[in-house]
């Protein structure tokens, strides 16, 4: 029995890839703030690493001259995926609304996205591929929900339609194959 449970232990994490896993000595330059002043809004988001080793996503959400959103991004070496895979973040959230959006292709103009509520306490958030729809500035497109091979880019994105400020700890962000 305990053999078997081991086996098969060892064949859910081999079809698991780590997309970014936080610690107190990670890196994270790469990790991109983008808000709405790229068209003339006035939010403000911030990554930083805490104390403990969390991604932090925080900031003020403005609605000032047509904002409304903040967002995080961060690309990949092309990573293999399965059209049937499940991405899992592990996080704490302020029991606000975010997305999260992944593209297969940095060139993309458009997303897929996938709404999420947190719930104050640490979580997993469970995010099959295959349920993430594309959508462009804020407009679900009417193209089919994920169906590729790889992903280059993951965001978190904030955008309520109303100004508030948020704070989203990351831990763990990977995909199960």
């Amino acid at each position: 029995m305990f053999l078997s449970l081991y086996f098969l232990l060892m064949i859910n994490l081999s079809n698991s890839i780590i997309l970014f896993d936080f610690d107190e000595k990670s890196k994270i330059s790469s990790w991109q703030i983008v808000d709405d002043v790229v068209m003339g809004g006035r939010s403000n988001g911030n990554f930083s690493l805490s104390e403990e080793g969390h991604g932090v996503f925080s900031g003020e959400v403005s609605l000032e001259n047509n904002g409304g959103f903040s967002s995080v991004r961060y690309r990949l070496d092309l990573e293999k995926v399965s059209p049937d895979g499940v991405i899992k973040i592990y996080l704490k959230g302020d029991e606000k609304d975010y997305q999260f959006r992944v593209k297969n292709d940095t060139r993309a103009y458009y997303s897929y996205i996938f709404p999420f509520q947190t719930s104050g306490e640490w979580e997993v958030i469970k995010i099959p591929l295959k349920e993430m729809y594309p959508s462009f500035r804020g407009r679900k497109l009417s193209g089919s929900n994920f169906t590729h091979n790889s992903i280059q880019e993951i965001t978190f994105l904030i955008g309520n339609k109303k100004p508030q400020s948020f704070e989203l700890l990351l831990d763990r962000i990977e995909i199960v194959n």
